[in-house]
This record gives structure tokens, sequence and C-alpha cells, in this order.
């Protein structure tokens, strides 16, 4: 099973784009699945801040059985223990602090089955170092049977060691398509556990030059996706269940691609009636409200 969804569902430039101008923030996430068609979602608000149990439960409760989440780790979790540029880098016994209140508000996901995975992401300034390795399998220990998808941003884990070492720990790697820049990683096609992962950040050559906001402006074109039919299809072959995010966020791009990619791979992908609809439709850059629509 492959589901294909955003990095995200809710930002102030998807109204009148993603969404209807007029559309509520409480509702953003029921139109994301009801209205538009996606059974998965990425959580990322989740780096910048521990979630309470209540807002996860809220999650929970506005999707439906069938929908799935992957929670992106705390950067408490996952950058602040590395990153030299902090004035005071936190204490071991602080970030154990911090697993412990993310696996707490993880809760409701367990109890209802939607929680797909738990995204590690570490930074350009995470090495492939022994003790990298011994911090991860720390994470894993910490985070106890929560299926791990663990993505890395400094090339130089791009080796067969470290899928070898992923694999003989079931963790799952996530695949990334960002830009061709040296320190980044480049796409690898490997499954090193029962999920297949794919996240594609877009092309934006400026990645180191801009504000985050600006990172990840940038939208696929047609034969740019069709580049990724093969190894989506791979996921499919050698997974229990994949998951393709689109974390080019800006302005609505990620929206617009991952349906675009949903037709492309429709004979694996579950697509329901509204999904169809949408898809019949003429996915243009400059149609700024493909999707969006005021109701009245």
């Amino acid at each position: 099973m492959v589901k294909i969804g955003t990095s995200g569902f809710s930002f102030p430039d998807w109204r009148g784009v993603v969404y209807p101008r007029n559309i509520e923030p409480k509702d953003a996430l029921q139109y994301y699945e009801r209205e538009l068609g996606f059974d998965t979602v990425e959580i990322n608000f989740t780096y910048y801040t521990l979630p309470g149990v209540k807002t996860i439960e809220g999650l929970v409760r506005k999707t439906t059985e069938k929908f799935d989440f992957v929670i992106k780790g705390f950067k408490g979790m996952t950058h602040d223990p590395f990153d030299n540029r902090l004035e005071k880098r936190p204490e071991m016994a602080e970030v154990k602090e911090a697993f412990k209140k993310f696996l707490y508000s993880m809760k409701p996901l367990i109890e209802s089955k939607k929680l797909g995975g738990i995204l590690l992401q570490f930074p350009v300034f995470f090495y492939p170092l022994s003790e990298s390795r011994d911090y991860i399998l720390q994470c894993k220990e910490w985070l106890g049977d929560l299926p791990l998808v663990i993505e890395f941003r400094n090339r130089a884990w791009a080796r067969p060691e470290t899928f070898a070492f992923l694999r003989d720990n079931g963790l799952a790697y996530c695949m990334v398509d960002e830009p061709k820049l040296p320190r980044l990683m480049p796409l690898v096609e490997e499954v090193t556990s029962s999920i297949g992962y794919l996240r594609l950040h877009g092309r934006n050559e400026n990645w180191f030059n801009v504000p985050t906001s600006q990172r990840y402006n940038y939208s696929y074109s047609d034969s740019e996706l069709r580049e990724f039919i093969d190894p989506i299809k791979k996921i499919h072959q050698k997974a229990q269940k994949g998951y393709i995010f689109f974390n080019n966020c800006h302005a609505g791009a990620a929206a617009r691609n991952a349906l675009q990619m949903k037709s492309l791979l429709s004979e694996i992908v579950e697509m329901g009636e509204r999904t169809k609809e949408l898809l019949k439709k003429a996915f243009l850059p400059e149609q700024q409200d493909f999707l969006g629509k005021d109701k009245k």
C-alpha cells in the first residue's frame, strides 16, 4: 500500500489556492481529507514545539479511521543536541525528558491506530560517526516500539554501511529529493524496513541562501514527477506500507504535485471519487484557485 500526502496541511498561503478563501483553520484537516481525498499527512509543527495530548486528540478526532499520520520529531530530539551554534546545548537528561514528553503525546494516535510512524530528521551537521549511530539507537530505545523513519541531510550518510545499519535495526530510511547541492543527500532508492518513505523537498538551488519560508518554494513539472514513478513502485513492491510526502508547501505546490502524482500512480494508489474529480482539472501553475473555491 502506498499513500501520498503533503508535509503539513495548514498554511496561510493555501487559502484561496488549496482551500476556500473563507475556510476556518479548524476545518482545514477535514477539508484536506474529505474534499481533496488525501489519506495521510506528515505533521511538521511538532519539530518546533512539543505537542500536547489535546492537540493530537484533535487531529485524531477530525479524521476517519483510514487516515494515517506521520509525526516529525521535535528539534530538541534531533537538532539541538548537535548544534554548536547554540549558546548552550541541552544535556542528555533534558533530551531524554523531551523524548518522554513526545512519546506521551503520541498516545491518542497509538490508541486509534492512526500513527504511521515517527520521522526523525537529522541536520546537515549530524555526521556518520559511531556516536551518531549510537544516538539513533538511543532514540529507538526511548521511543519504544514506535515505527521510526530516519532522514539524513548530510550526503556523507549516502553509503552502504548506513543502509545496512538501518536494516539491521529495523529502522526505515527516508529517501529524499532535494536540490543537488554539495552537502545535501542525493536520491538513493533504499527500503530498509517494512516502511518505504520518500520526501520531496523541491529543487530550489538557493536552499542555503534564503529564509526557511522560501526554501521550499518550488513546483515539480510533470516530467520531473515522472522521475519518481519507478522509485515509488519499488517502495510498493518492497515495503508493507509506503508514504510519499511533498514538502514543497509554498503557495500550495505540494497539494497540486501530490494530486498529480496520484494520477500518475493510479494503479497502486487508492483514490476516492472526489480525488478523481479533482484530477480531471488542468493543474496549471498560474491557475491559483485550482482547488480552493469560496463557498457561499
